[in-house]
């Protein structure tokens, strides 16, 4: 049974860990500070650079701790040694807590990241329909994201998938036609970026395309920002169930959802990332 989720390699866990918890022990039982786990790019853009802040007016400190996984931000928040997380979407958050036993709820639906599909080292066409017989296509490895990547190739009209399958749940081994014999290659989220070169195609988590300075703009196929079905991806701050009305995270979802936060991200990310308050 395909696992839903994968760790990064030891090493590069341990730093990410270790960097965390450094940083969770420093930050002690303060009621006036927020510990929030996030990925690097935009989540802890977005909240260092506007939310804390705008916090700080309110006598908060803001502590961000960057994440390189798409594991540990949850399993933090649910152990109690942050506050808060923003770095997934719902879909993924539900994955989670049902894969996982977490505990996790949405505070706050805040931003939508189209996914797109980037140009390879071994491609040179300007459109999916172009490419050849046995081209490599890399996708994220966890299951939501798996299936999502499947769904837009199956969009663009690359292969078809089970009719009954949940779409969510979606592996390369539901693909009933690939009528040009594409690999399907799963790789750890943030490795499919790195992993271009040897790669025709690439489809690519938005925070991962924005860290190896993709643009959406020239994605050579992404999701149709207007389909209803994306608002399941659309990137949530997390807490642990129960929290959601406490004094801090009150605030914390105030200054998130602020627009200041909403002009940031429309003057800085191009498109690639949608604030959706």
């Amino acid at each position: 049974m395909k696992k839903f989720f994968k760790i990064l390699t030891a090493s590069a866990l341990a730093i990410s860990v270790a960097a965390g918890t450094a940083a969770f022990a420093a930050c002690g039982n303060d009621e006036s500070v927020i510990k929030v786990a996030a990925s690097i790019t935009p989540h802890a853009e977005i909240l260092t650079e506007v939310v804390k802040p705008k916090l700080a007016e309110q006598g908060y400190t803001l502590e961000v701790i960057e994440f390189t996984d798409y594991v540990q931000p949850n399993l933090v928040v649910e152990q109690g040694e942050a506050d808060a997380n923003y770095f997934q979407h719902n879909l993924y958050l539900d994955d989670f807590n049902a894969t996982r036993g977490t505990h996790l709820v949405a505070a706050a639906q805040v931003h939508y990241e189209p996914f797109g599909a980037y140009k390879g080292g071994k491609f040179t066409g300007s459109s999916l329909s172009e490419l050849p017989d046995g081209a490599k296509v890399g996708v994220p490895n966890d299951g939501t994201n798996e299936a999502r990547a499947l769904k837009l190739l199956e969009k663009e009209g690359l292969i078809t998938l089970k009719e009954d399958i949940v779409s969510s749940t979606a592996t390369k081994l539901d693909i009933v036609s690939n009528p040009k014999n594409l690999v399907i290659e799963e790789l750890e989220a943030a490795q499919v970026a790195k992993s271009l070169p040897d790669l025709h195609v690439g489809i690519i988590n938005g925070n991962y395309a924005l860290q190896n300075n993709l643009k959406i703009a020239d994605a050579v196929a992404s999701e149709d920002k207007t389909d209803d079905a994306v608002k399941q991806y659309v990137n949530v701050l997390a807490v642990k169930e129960g929290n959601e009305d406490s004094p801090k995270i009150k605030a914390l979802v105030e200054a998130l959802l602020s627009q200041e936060v909403n002009d940031y991200i429309s003057t800085k990310y191009g498109g690639a990332v949608v604030a959706v308050f």
